[in-house]
């Protein structure tokens, strides 16, 4: 991808025309100018243009009749009309069929104006990184297609020893552990680092899921999501990756937007590796926070899939380059901020990472019961006591309780005498 963006205008008023050249090229970007459509045309079967964009009256044509040809030329560019003469219908049409990416009224403002061009970039370059990801899908399905192939035919080759399909099959996962296997072995060569937070981000979510908390179906997603959580960065360079990790301050906002995409791509991969919907939206999610601060959609609390908020504190713990005693104690702090607090209580029973004294117990809060003795004192998110230390649990206060927590989320520990 070039380095300056290259950008075509096209306006047949030569006044109009130097004021948007001499504005758009201050902000570091290639430009080509024309006061003729037709010519721009002829421009644009010569060049690739990352934004395309044009005054609406002209007299060869106007500027939606120029956009529309432009579209069949170079159909990615990112296409601005520009108008004094505004028919907002006509104008909300073009842009509601994809005709146009935005249209600005004359006169424009220049922020405006540099914003409007800085998003049609950002725009053009998102879908050049779509299509080449696009690529990298195909070729990951045939490689996945010919070790199905393979795997058919080591099966039919078995079955004509049984004593030696009996000892394969003890060897031989299905084509679904062994298409997860692949994933993370292209995973690891795209990086080792990523290799080695696969394992402990899927040795985590093993223990959550014995503890028996998920059903069946719920196990199958976090443990496939588990694999698969870090797929989407192939279709990412490893120079972006790895400024991601060592110097995140340095990377543009473009190159941010690329980063926070790849749960995006990670779902369009897993799409090809398990048909269940909720594989794809776990790992879509798994960096959204529940205050909505995250990526890449920005939801919050229960609008979060639930096995999305049970990974999400697992990969921070393989993927944060803390201590362990700093990595628990930042998840503690986040608990009701970055991280379900329900998710955060069952890592660390699962876990079991944190020492707890003699005769006392981690719980989550669906499992507490009536009868049981809180350990340590139950507070609000702001500080508020609820329960002390040493009280017994009855039936009308955990109801009080359960309501509270659906209004403003409990996020301590809950540890009870055993």
């Amino acid at each position: 991808m070039a380095d300056n963006p290259k950008i075509i205008i096209v306006d047949d008023d030569k006044i109009i025309l130097v004021a948007l050249e001499e504005t758009i090229s201050k902000a570091g970007y290639d430009i080509v100018s024309t006061t003729s459509p037709l010519k721009a045309l002829e421009y644009l079967d010569e060049q690739q243009f990352s934004v395309i964009i044009s005054d609406q009256r002209m007299a060869e044509m106007t500027g939606l009749e120029f956009l529309g040809k432009a579209k069949q030329i170079q159909p990615d560019a990112s296409r601005i009309l520009i108008t004094g003469v505004l028919n907002l219908n006509t104008i909300i049409d073009a842009v509601n069929k994809g005709e146009i990416f935005r249209f600005l009224a004359k006169p424009w403002i220049r922020e405006e104006l540099l914003a409007t061009v800085q998003n049609a970039v950002q725009r053009y370059q998102l879908l050049s990184i779509n299509h080449k990801l696009q690529e990298d899908t195909l070729k990951l399905n045939d490689r996945l297609t010919e070790s199905n192939l393979d795997l058919q035919r080591k099966i039919k080759e078995l079955s004509e020893n049984q004593i030696a399909l009996d000892r394969a099959n003890k060897a031989l996962t299905s084509n679904f552990e062994h298409s997860l296997e692949l994933c993370y072995r292209i995973v690891s060569a795209y990086h080792p680092l990523l290799g080695k937070e696969t394992k402990v981000i899927v040795d985590l979510c093993q223990k959550m899921i014995e503890s028996g908390y998920f059903s069946n179906e719920e196990q199958h997603i976090l443990r496939a999501s588990a694999w698969l959580n870090n797929i989407g960065l192939i279709g990412i360079s490893r120079e972006l990756f790895i400024r991601s990790r060592q110097a995140p301050d340095t990377l543009a906002e473009s190159e941010k937007a690329i980063i926070h995409n790849h749960p995006i791509y990670g779902q369009t991969l897993a799409s090809f590796l398990d048909k269940l919907e909720d594989v794809g939206a776990t790992i879509r999610a798994h960096h959204e926070r529940w205050d909505g601060k995250g990526y890449p959609d920005g939801l919050s609390r229960l609008a979060i899939p639930k096995t999305a908020r049970f990974l999400a504190v697992n990969v921070y713990f393989a993927e944060c380059g803390l201590s362990r005693e700093s990595a628990i104690e930042y998840i503690l702090n986040q608990s009701g901020k970055a991280f379900d607090p329900e998710a955060v209580r069952l890592f660390l029973k699962a876990t079991r990472l944190v020492q707890l004294p003699r005769r006392v117990k981690e719980v989550l809060f669906s499992e507490l019961e009536s009868g049981m003795v809180l350990a340590k004192g139950l507070f609000s998110p702001t500080g508020l006591l609820l329960i002390p230390e040493g009280q017994e649990l009855r039936d009308g206060t955990l109801e009080k309780i359960k309501r509270h927590n659906i209004v403003d989320p409990i996020n301590q520990r809950l540890l009870v005498h055993i």
